[in-house]
C-alpha cells in the first residue's frame, strides 16, 4: 500500500503563518503505523522568493503534501485538497500594506459639511513639541459629500433626559414628542422632520433624506474615474443606518466591488474612529482579497466552496479568534500575524490552578511583539497602527521595531538598533546578499548563532551557510569609526555586545508599558519567549526585568503557526445602546443580551459546532455620564452578587484603569456585545508547572554536548568551551546549567551563566537565580 493511500481523506491539518521575513507551516496528520496518534511536521521558508515560488503559504502547503503523501508534486501545479481537513492562515498582507501605504485607492462618501472631518481628526497631538509636524495623509484619494442629515433629539447631559425624551410604543411609533429645552412647542422635536427610533433606542430626527438620482450620478462619475472601492460614513449611522444602506445599494448597482459601510463594520458612537476604520477597510480589503484570490488559485475548486464536507479555510482575526472567508476583512486582519503567537503562548503556558500572569515576547525578523495574558486575552477597541487610529477589537499587542533583522548603526555618538530593518531581501550582512549590519550579525559574531547548525538557505544558490566573515569585517569597519570618535578604546566584542544591550533594552520598553505602567509588578510574571530570535535574548531580558522563570515552547520559533492549530472559532455581534444602567433598565439590557446570545449560538451551530463546544461572553460597553472613555465590561462571578453584576464589574475595571471612581455620576451603556467561541479542542493536558514539580531532575552528562563553541556573555566575557546541546537529543528531566547553548532545527537558545534549564515534554523551563 502506498504512503498516500494510507493517509485518509480530510485528515491533514495545516496552519501557515506568513510573517515579514519567514513563512512558518505547522501540519499534523495521522501516523500511518498507528492511526490513532498524530504526527507533527514543520516547514520553514522565506516569505518572498520570487525566483522560486509565487506565494509562500501555497509553496509550504505543497511541501507538506509532498512529504506526507510521499508523492512528487511539481511546483506551480494545482494542489488537490482531498486529504486536507483544514488550512488556517494568518497573514500580514494588510498590516504591511498599511505600514508601507500600498493599499487600494478608494473614495470616501460622507455627510455634506463633513468633508474634512477625517483630516481634522480628533485634535490629538502625539508629538506636542515637534516644530515640524508631518501628518500622515488620509487613506482615501477623494471625497464626495452626500446631501443628507439626521440628528438626535434632545441634548447630552440633560439632567431630566428620561423624562423629556421622545416616548415610543413597542412598534417604534411615537406616543409623545420631545418635551425638553429647545422643543419648538408644536412638533415632535426641536424642528421639522420625521422622528424615528434608532437601533440604540435614541430618537432620531430626519432633517434631509438623500436624493437617489444625485447619488447615482456621483457614483457613476467615481466609477468612470476608475474607483472600485468605497467607504461610506454618514452622521449617526451607528443608530440609523438606513441612509448608508441606500448609498451602499446604489453603489452595488453601479458595480463597485468593495463597499465599506461604517454602520455594518462597527456600529459604534464617535464618527471619527468609525470613519477612519471604514476608510482603512476600503483601503485594505481589496489588497487582502487580491492576495487570497492568488492563494485560492493554487488549489482545486473544493477549497473555496465553503460546504461542510469540503476542506475548510480559516483566518486568524486581530482579536485572537478564527473567522471564515466571508467574515474576514482588511480591518480584522491588521494584527492577524502576531495574534497566532499570543494564542499559542497563552494556551501552552497558562495554568488555571496557579494563575501566574504571563508576558509573551515574540522576537521576529523585523519587530518584537509583546503582550500579557492573565487568564483571558486583553483586547483593546481602539488602536493606532502606522498613524491610523482604528476602532476594531484587537489583542493588546505592543510592537517595537527591534528584531533579528533590525539594522545596527552608530550616529551622533549613540549605538542604535532599528527601527529600519534589513528584511528578507537583502537581509542582514551574513545572508550573503550584501545587506546592512543587523542584530543577527551581532549574535553571529558573539558566537550566539552557529552557522553549522543554521539552515543553509543563503546566497544565490540558496544552499550556502551564514557568512560570519562578512559580519565580522563589517563590525571591524564600524569599530574603527566608533573608536576614532572617543578616547576609550573598546574591543570588538564589547562594541558588538553594546548593540545587543541596546536591542535588549528596546525590547524591555513595551514590557514595562504593559506591566508597570498599568500597576502590575513585572517581576511577578513569567516570560514566554517565542519567535525565531527569542531564545537568543530571553535570558538577558528576563534578567533586566527581574523575572525568574522563562518558558520556551518546543515549537516556539513557529508558535504563531502552532497557535493557529489551538485557536477557537469566534463570531461576535454588537449593537449600539444608549441607556442608563439602572435597576429599571437592567431587565431590557439582559433581554437584548439574551437575543444576541441566541443569534451568536445559532451562527456557530451553522458553522458546525455542537452545543457543548460553544461558549459565549456577554459584555456591555459602559462609561460614567459626562466622560468620554467607555470600557468594555465582562462580569465575573466575584463581582457584586455574582449574577452578571455589570455595575460592580464596571467599577472594578474603572478603578483598576484610572485609580478612582465618580460615585455621583450615573452609568451609561453605549454598546451591547456578545462574543461566541466555538472550542476546537477539549483539553491541552497537564500544565508545564505541574510537570516540572513532579519531574525527577538530573544534571545532563557533559559528554552529551554536541560540540563546544566560543560564546561571549555579559560580565564574564568569552567562554571558549561553551557546551552546545541539541534539543532533540536531550531527555525529559535533564537539567543544563548556564553558560550553555541549546539548539534545534529552527532556533538557538542562549542559557546565560546563573541560569538553569530543565527539559519537559513540551517546553524548556528556564529559571534564573
Amino acid at each position: 500500500m502506498s504512503q498516500a493511500a494510507s493517509i485518509p481523506d480530510r485528515s491533514i491539518r495545516i496552519c501557515a503563518d506568513r510573517g515579514g521575513t519567514f513563512c512558518d507551516v505547522h501540519a499534523s496528520y495521522p501516523d500511518p503505523e498507528n492511526p490513532h496518534e498524530r504526527k507533527d511536521l514543520v516547514v520553514k521558508l522565506l516569505s518572498q522568493d520570487p525566483n522560486n515560488y509565487q506565494d509562500a503559504p501555497t509553496e509550504g502547503i505543497r511541501r507538506v503534501l509532498e512529504i506526507v503523501t510521499g508523492t512528487k508534486i511539481p511546483r506551480g501545479s494545482i494542489l488537490n485538497t482531498d486529504k486536507i481537513d483544514y488550512i488556517r492562515l494568518s497573514t500580514t498582507v494588510a498590516t504591511n500594506a498599511l505600514l508601507e501605504r500600498k493599499g487600494h485607492k478608494h473614495a470616501l462618501l460622507i455627510t455634506k459639511g463633513f468633508k474634512d472631518l477625517l483630516l481634522i481628526g480628533n485634535q490629538s497631538r502625539p508629538r506636542i513639541f515637534d516644530l515640524n509636524i508631518r501628518r500622515p495623509p488620509p487613506l482615501y484619494s477623494t471625497v464626495v459629500e452626500v446631501d443628507e442629515r439626521v440628528t438626535l433629539v434632545g441634548y447630552t447631559s440633560d439632567p431630566k433626559a428620561e423624562e423629556h425624551a421622545v416616548q415610543f410604543d413597542d412598534d417604534g411609533n411615537v406616543v409623545r414628542g420631545y418635551r425638553g429645552a429647545g422643543w419648538d412647542g408644536e412638533g415632535l422635536a426641536e424642528g421639522p422632520g420625521k422622528v424615528v427610533r434608532g437601533i440604540s433606542g435614541e430618537a432620531v430626527r430626519i432633517m434631509k433624506t438623500p436624493d437617489a438620482d444625485a447619488i447615482r450620478k456621483d457614483l457613476q462619475k467615481l466609477y468612470d474615474e476608475g474607483y472600485r472601492s468605497l467607504a461610506i460614513v454618514l452622521a449617526h449611522s451607528y443608530t440609523f443606518p438606513d441612509h448608508e444602506q441606500l448609498v451602499g445599494t446604489l453603489a452595488r448597482e453601479v458595480g463597485f466591488s468593495q463597499i465599506s459601510e461604517s454602520s455594518k463594520l462597527l456600529p459604534m458612537i464617535k464618527m471619527v474612529p468609525r470613519g477612519v476604520s471604514s476608510t482603512a477597510d476600503a483601503y485594505l480589503t481589496p489588497i487582502l482579497r487580491q492576495y487570497l484570490d492568488g492563494f485560492f488559485s493554487g488549489f482545486d475548486e473544493k477549497l473555496k466552496d465553503g460546504r461542510l464536507r469540503s476542506p475548510r479555510v480559516e483566518f486568524m482575526g486581530s482579536d485572537g479568534g478564527l473567522v471564515d472567508l466571508n467574515n474576514f476583512s482588511g480591518l480584522k486582519s491588521i494584527l492577524s500575524g502576531p495574534a497566532g503567537g499570543v494564542v499559542g503562548y497563552a494556551l501552552t503556558s497558562w495554568d488555571p490552578e496557579r494563575k501566574i500572569p504571563i508576558i509573551g515576547l515574540d522576537v521576529g525578523g523585523t519587530s518584537t511583539d509583546v503582550s500579557r495574558f492573565d487568564g483571558r486575552y486583553e483586547v483593546v477597541y481602539e488602536t493606532t497602527t502606522a498613524g491610523v487610529t482604528i476602532q476594531s477589537p484587537q489583542l493588546d499587542i505592543n510592537t517595537v521595531a527591534a528584531g533579528g533583522g533590525s539594522c545596527l548603526t552608530f550616529r551622533n555618538g549613540l549605538f542604535l538598533a532599528g527601527p529600519e530593518s534589513a528584511g528578507a531581501e537583502p537581509g542582514p550582512a551574513c545572508y550573503r546578499k550584501g545587506g546592512p549590519l543587523a542584530v543577527t550579525d551581532a549574535n553571529l559574531v558573539l558566537g550566539r548563532l552557529i552557522p553549522d547548525y543554521f539552515p543553509k538557505i543563503f546566497g544565490k544558490s540558496e544552499k550556502e551557510p551564514l557568512d560570519t566573515e562578512a559580519s565580522r569585517s563589517a563590525f571591524e569597519t564600524l569599530a574603527k569609526e566608533i573608536n576614532s570618535s572617543q578616547e576609550k578604546q573598546l574591543g570588538l566584542d564589547e562594541i558588538v555586545y553594546g548593540f545587543i544591550k541596546v536591542a535588549n533594552e528596546t525590547m524591555c520598553r513595551p514590557i514595562r508599558a504593559l506591566t508597570e505602567a498599568r500597576g502590575y509588578a513585572t517581576s511577578k510574571h513569567i516570560l514566554a519567549s517565542f519567535g525565531g530570535a527569542g531564545g537568543q535574548h530571553a535570558c538577558e531580558i528576563a534578567h533586566l526585568l527581574g523575572i525568574k522563570t522563562i518558558l520556551i515552547h518546543r515549537y516556539s520559533s513557529i508558535l504563531s503557526a502552532y497557535g493557529l492549530a489551538l485557536a477557537d472559532r469566534v463570531y461576535e455581534l454588537q449593537v449600539p445602546s444608549s441607556t442608563f444602567y439602572t435597576a429599571q433598565n437592567r431587565g431590557s439590557l439582559i433581554s437584548r443580551l439574551d437575543k444576541l446570545d441566541a443569534d451568536v449560538r445559532a451562527e456557530l451551530k451553522r458553522q458546525g459546532f455542537e452545543d457543548d463546544h460553544i461558549y459565549t461572553e456577554r459584555m456591555l460597553n459602559m462609561r460614567f455620564e459626562g466622560t468620554d472613555t467607555a470600557l468594555m465590561v465582562l462580569p465575573t462571578d466575584k463581582d457584586g452578587e455574582g449574577n452578571e453584576d455589570f455595575e460592580a464589574a464596571f467599577k472594578r475595571v474603572y478603578k483598576a484603569e484610572f485609580g478612582f471612581l465618580l460615585e455621583t455620576k450615573t452609568i451609561i451603556v453605549d454598546d451591547i456585545k456578545v462574543r461566541g467561541i466555538g472550542k476546537t479542542f477539549d483539553t491541552l493536558g497537564e500544565s508545564v508547572y505541574a510537570e516540572v514539580a513532579r519531574l525527577e531532575k538530573r544534571t545532563v552528562d557533559p559528554k552529551k554536548a554536541d560540540s563546544r563553541h566560543s560564546v561571549y556573555f555579559d560580565e564574564i566575557g568569552r567562554v571558549d568551551d561553551t557546551p552546545v546541546y541539541l534539543l532533540p537529543a536531550l531527555e525529559v528531566g535533564e537539567e543544563i546549567q548556564g553558560p550553555a547553548m541549546i539548539i534545534d532545527d529552527t532556533q538557538t537558545i542562549v542559557v546565560i551563566p546563573g541560569a538553569k534549564a530543565v527539559l519537559t515534554s513540551k517546553h524548556l523551563f528556564i529559571t534564573l537565580e
